[in-house]
């Protein structure tokens, strides 16, 4: 700097009152560890979520709402008028209709039908709040899967656990405030941005955990580097990195900052965590886990272990879902492979206090259409009605809500929007969705957008 040329970065940060280190100092005041926890807007129901994401778009058809005349009518097409501006993914809506693949049974204190295809579930039914008049505006799985996770269909916005993790922090210091696991055939469509920061500092973004050895990769020391190197190293990090933040201001580093003292924590905490071998042996069979086999069991009960250290929002994603044909064979490995984990993590939970005040959610992006697709065993996506269930966190047990038509093709009664839904998960964690916003290009964002509201009949 001359006297002819006065440097920027200088005039923020020295000029008059030090506008630059007077924003990071008031944004490390604020953010004391961005993941410190922090009040919600008003008493909450829940503390915690764990979402059972089952990407693909399970069919409600054959596992949630038994429709009688979709069977009666089982090869004939459908009503003309039903069809007025139907728009289907692949199929010509003028399909005939298939009957669903698999028996329903009346379970639970309230006689519930549920499917044959989901015997542990039925024995805590009782426990869930099962809806099925849910209903989305798309109908192919990415932009699916990016309005259920983010609130919207394009990418680059905030999924749903940064939002929780910006709005309450953390509860833990030693593992990360929102977790995700992938099982099944591959990863969801929508990709890493299903759990992503979007505008939001990237410290709240989803950390995804891999379900055997080092949960996350290069986590273990490499050879020659032990911990008091590695903790001087992090050290002179932490000063330079501070020092940067000091004449910067900017939100990023501070987020650098903060994940490299979290793997240095996570050297710890992780290994103890992954280490299902310390589960007694009637907890690992209720949930049909077996310790470092990756599974969609393995994930349920290192979610149970999570939530019990303080995260605060923990995502499992099974994608597998996807059947426009074989869905007689494919849907029953489906539900043998998450059926009993999912009720056990219901059961597990409740026995040990924990349901009261986390939220489990499960479903997928859509349904799937009354129609055949794939000769005689498929179904193609359907955004018009589908299924799904909630438990614990304020939801109120033993309800079904909503209905289809007679057909499973349109909501007749109690439709819920996924911004409803999204609006009903923050109103249970303490916020009204309208007030939890963040400033982006000139204006505030929010989850559910500029729509939803609170499903009051979901609540207990």
């Amino acid at each position: 700097m001359n006297g002819n040329h006065i440097a920027r970065r200088w005039f923020l940060k020295d000029c008059a009152i030090g506008l630059g280190a007077m924003a990071a100092q008031s944004l490390m005041a604020a953010t004391a560890g961005p993941m410190s926890p922090k009040k919600p807007q008003f008493e909450p129901t829940a503390k915690r979520v764990i979402f059972l994401f089952m990407a693909g778009a399970p069919s409600h058809l054959e596992m949630f709402d038994y429709k009688p005349q979709l069977a009666k009518f089982d090869g004939t097409l459908p009503p003309p008028d039903l069809l007025k501006g139907y728009r289907a993914a692949f199929i010509n809506p003028n399909s005939t209709l298939l009957g669903p693949k698999y028996k329903f049974h009346k379970v639970g204190g309230n006689g519930t039908e549920l499917s044959e295809l989901l015997p542990h579930l039925a024995k805590v039914v009782d426990d869930i709040a099962i809806v099925k008049s849910m209903n989305t505006d798309a109908f192919n799985h990415a932009p699916g899967q990016l309005l259920m996770n983010t609130g919207t269909q394009q990418f680059g916005r905030p999924s749903m656990g940064a939002w929780v993790t910006y709005g309450l922090g953390s509860e833990t210091q030693d593992l990360p405030a929102f977790v995700v696991f992938s099982s099944g055939k591959k990863g969801p469509s929508g990709g890493n941005s299903c759990w992503g920061s979007g505008f939001l500092p990237t410290v709240y973004q989803g950390v995804q955990f891999r379900g055997s050895g080092d949960p996350v990769l290069y986590l273990s020391n490499p050879p020659g580097v032990d911990q008091t190197l590695q903790r001087d190293s992090l050290d002179s990090l932490r000063k330079l990195n501070q020092m940067h933040l000091g004449v910067m201001g900017d939100p990023e580093i501070e987020t650098r900052i903060n994940s490299f003292e979290m793997a240095f924590r996570m050297q710890s905490s992780a290994p103890e965590l992954m280490d299902l071998s310390k589960e007694p042996r009637h907890i690992l069979d209720m949930y049909g886990a077996v310790p470092g086999k990756p599974s969609f069991a393995n994930d349920c009960l290192l979610a149970r272990r999570l939530v019990e250290r303080g995260v605060r929002f923990v995502q499992l994603y099974h994608e597998a879902w996807d059947q426009h044909g074989n869905l007689t064979r494919d849907i029953a490995i489906n539900c043998k492979d998450t059926d009993q984990a999912c009720a056990a993590l219901i059961q597990d939970l409740k026995q040990r206090g924990m349901l009261k005040d986390t939220l489990v959610v499960w479903g997928g992006e859509f349904g799937r259409t009354p129609m055949v697709q794939g000769g005689n065993d498929g179904r193609d996506h359907h955004p018009n009605a589908f299924t799904m269930w909630l438990a614990g966190g304020g939801v109120k047990p033993g309800l079904v809500m909503g209905e289809s038509d007679e057909l499973g093709f349109n909501v007749i009664k109690d439709k819920v929007h996924v911004h409803d839904l999204h609006a009903t998960m923050l109103h249970m964690l303490g916020f009204d969705h309208t007030k939890l916003t963040f400033r982006f290009q000139g204006r505030d964002f929010r989850l559910t957008d500029v729509q939803g509201n609170v499903i009051q009949k979901l609540l207990a």
